[in-house]
C-alpha cells in the first residue's frame, strides 16, 4: 500500500479529490511541485499572527500583530521565489503575480489589524478544558487543553481524519462553536461540519453550530448548523473519497476551475 493510500484523510484532501481527482493525483501521487500563489501565503501569515494573539490572551497588540504577519508572509514569499522567481508564474486572481504580492502584503496587514481590533471589542471566550466535572485540572498541574489551532484525529465513516481547528469558542449558553478564520471568499461548510463533529468525537461537547471569522469584511459570518447535514453524510464523502484513492481512481474536472488550479501547468487535461 502507497503512502498516499495509508494516511489519514483530511477536509482539504477530500475536497480537493471530489472537485477534480486528477489534481489530488498529481499533488499528492505524483508529487509536481504547485505554483506559488501570494493568496495562500497571506492566509498562512495571518492565521500565525492571529494564533499568537489569542496564545497571549490578547496581550499582543495591533503593531506586534502586523509585524508577525509581515514577517511570516515576507518569509513565505521569498523561500517561494526561490523556487520560482519568475512572477508571471505564479497565481493571481485578476492581478500580475509580483503585484499580487505586494498588494496582499498591505491587505494581510490590513486584515491583521482589524482581527485585533474586532477580538478586543468582542472579546470572544475561547474555550479550553481546564475545567472537568467542576474540578480545575489546571490547579493540579495538569496539561490543559486550548481552543487554538487544536489538533484533532477521529474515525469517520472507517476513515481517519485529521485537522487543525482554528478556534473553539464559548457561546453564551455554554455550547462550542468551531470558528474558521478566511481570508478569502471561499467558504466550505463540509469544513465547519467536520469540525463540529470532530469536536464532539474528541472532547465530548455540545456543538450546534460552527462559523466563519471573514477578514475581509473584520466580522463573523451568519452560524452554520450542525442539523443541516447529517454525520451519516459527512462519512460518505469521507469514505467515498478513500475508496476511490486506494482503488486508482482518480476522474479530472477540468472546466473553470483550472485557472485557479495550482498544478494546471502539469496537467494534460487543463483548460486554464
Amino acid at each position: 500500500m502507497s503512502s498516499v493510500e495509508a494516511q489519514p484523510r483530511s477536509v482539504s484532501q477530500t475536497e480537493q479529490y471530489e472537485k477534480c481527482g486528477w489534481r489530488f493525483y498529481l499533488q499528492r501521487v505524483e508529487r509536481v511541485t504547485p505554483r506559488p500563489a501570494a493568496w495562500s501565503f497571506h492566509g498562512t501569515a495571518f492565521h500565525a499572527a492571529a494564533e499568537a494573539v489569542e496564545k497571549s490572551g490578547r496581550a499582543i497588540g495591533e503593531e506586534e500583530a502586523v509585524q508577525i504577519f509581515s514577517d511570516r508572509y515576507s518569509a513565505l514569499v521569498n523561500e517561494a521565489l526561490n523556487r520560482e522567481p519568475d512572477t508571471d508564474r505564479w497565481l493571481a486572481a485578476g492581478h500580475k503575480g509580483g503585484e499580487d504580492i505586494e498588494r496582499r502584503y498591505t491587505l494581510g496587514q490590513k486584515h491583521t489589524a482589524e482581527y485585533v481590533r474586532w477580538a478586543d471589542r468582542n472579546q470572544p471566550e475561547i474555550w479550553n478544558d481546564s475545567t472537568w466535572n467542576g474540578y480545575d485540572i489546571s490547579e493540579a498541574d495538569l496539561s490543559v487543553t486550548e481552543g487554538i489551532e487544536l489538533y484533532f484525529m477521529v474515525e469517520l465513516g472507517g476513515v481517519k481524519v485529521r485537522g487543525y481547528i482554528d478556534q473553539l469558542v464559548l457561546r453564551e449558553d455554554g455550547k462550542v462553536r468551531p470558528r474558521d478564520l478566511k481570508t478569502g471568499s471561499t467558504k466550505s461548510k463540509f469544513q465547519l461540519w467536520t469540525y463540529g463533529f470532530a469536536a464532539r468525537k474528541a472532547w465530548g461537547l455540545d456543538v450546534e453550530d460552527a462559523d466563519w471569522y471573514l477578514a475581509k469584511d473584520g466580522r463573523l459570518s451568519r452560524p452554520v448548523r450542525m442539523d443541516a447535514t447529517t454525520e451519516q453524510e459527512i462519512e460518505r464523502r469521507y469514505a467515498d473519497m478513500d475508496a476511490g484513492v486506494k482503488r486508482g481512481d482518480f476522474p479530472a474536472n477540468p472546466g473553470f476551475d483550472c485557472k485557479f488550479c495550482d498544478l494546471s501547468h502539469a496537467c494534460r487535461f487543463s483548460r486554464g
